[in-house]
């Protein structure tokens, strides 16, 4: 973890806005995913956190990657354009799944040289992809319950269980090759039983599909949903694994290759924003600090990923509750209405903890505001 003090010397040296990636805490939440779920192989998910730095320091940890677009899969491919062809294709086949489960046909194409494993959850995918990514594999997307997630993402994806093999029969009939089922259980899941009943509609499919004849079924990717420790409420990955661990081994062989898609859990507390003070006013009786940094640039997780992250300062005293805005002149650019802060004046510093995932990934340049200045510290 970075000390406050260090924070604090890192925004003098390169100024505000700030974001600071901590590598050693990306590799240990990494070592301890592999720790915990020793069946399961990691790919992280890059659109938590795309920085190739990250990307960089979890292929040289044997991480995998599930990769969105065709840019998240260039920036993985770009640790293995050394290989030759051959390693370079079979370490594709290995560690990376496209599992996006809707893909533009421009992608499928681009897409099929590689020959990767993708995910699809409709009939229409199918037919795109038998038509422009003929030689790829694929996974069955399904619907599981989404029920406690901070993020839900069951009414976008996933086929219903009851249509699931249908359509693997489907794809078999069209001469893909569907290789295991996919599911997410939403984005920061705190409720476990999610996965319990996700691994056991999964385990129903694979019955049903040995059922009617089709056995080319071998691997299961459980998806993310693995809560970051925001704060105390969120119980440890160690509680979680036992309840998966229990699951994967009481209802399938181990010739079943688990894969997961960690993306919150690798990369939120590797990540600190420090930004500044910029203007101070007094509304309605109530404190308010206008900082450098706001919810079109670091804290975007406030608008797009229902995440909240609490405003330190670094100097001591009293406190009272106070508003917190971004530097935008949208109204919608509020941090925080409510943090206890002691009286804090113009250039004096803030800082969050635990925004490295969904935050400086979407920032963008509104009202000609750049993104947080980024700094990589134990690389």
């Amino acid at each position: 973890m970075i000390t406050p003090a260090k924070l604090k010397r890192l925004a003098e040296r390169h100024g505000t806005p700030l974001f600071v990636i901590d590598h050693d805490a990306i590799r240990e939440n990494y070592r301890q995913f592999r720790r915990y779920l020793p069946r399961v192989q990691v790919y992280y998910a890059v659109k938590a956190n795309p920085d190739p730095a990250i990307v960089r320091t979890l292929y040289k940890e044997g991480a995998s990657f599930d990769v969105a677009s065709m840019p998240e899969f260039m920036i993985v491919h770009e640790n293995i354009r050394h290989l030759s062809a051959r390693r370079r294709q079979d370490w594709i086949w290995d560690k990376i799944i496209y599992a996006n489960p809707t893909k533009p046909t421009e992608t499928l194409e681009k897409l099929n040289r590689y020959k990767p494993l993708v995910t699809f959850d409709n009939l229409e995918e199918i037919r795109k992809i038998r038509r422009h990514a003929p030689n790829a594999g694929l996974a069955l997307r399904l619907r599981v319950p989404n029920t406690g997630a901070m993020v839900e993402l069951s009414s976008k994806f996933g086929a219903a269980a009851g249509e699931a093999v249908d359509l693997i029969l489907e794809a078999d009939k069209a001469g893909l090759v569907v290789e295991g089922i996919s599911f997410h259980v939403g984005s920061q899941t705190t409720n476990f039983q999610n996965y319990v009943q996700a691994l056991n509609l999964t385990a129903n499919v694979f019955k049903e599909a040995r059922d009617r004849g089709y056995t080319k079924m071998n691997l299961i990717d459980i998806g993310g949903g693995f809560p970051a420790p925001y704060d105390a409420t969120v119980k440890p990955l160690k509680e979680l694994a036992k309840v998966i661990n229990g699951e994967i081994d009481r209802l399938f062989p181990k010739d079943i290759q688990i894969l997961a898609e960690p993306g919150r859990f690798i990369a939120a507390s590797a990540g600190y924003a420090v930004s500044k003070v910029i203007g101070k006013a007094v509304r309605d009786g109530k404190t308010c600090y206008y900082i450098n940094d706001g919810v079109y640039h670091t804290y975007s997780g406030v608008i797009f990923d229902h995440c909240k992250y609490p405003i330190h300062a670094f100097k001591k005293g009293p406190t009272e509750i106070c508003s917190v805005f971004g530097p935008t002149c949208d109204a919608l650019d509020v941090v925080s209405m409510a943090e206890n802060l002691p009286n804090l004046e113009r250039d004096d510093f803030v800082y969050s903890t635990n925004i490295g995932a969904y935050s400086h990934a979407s920032a963008t340049y509104f009202n000609g505001f750049p993104p947080a200045t980024v700094v990589h510290v134990n690389v």
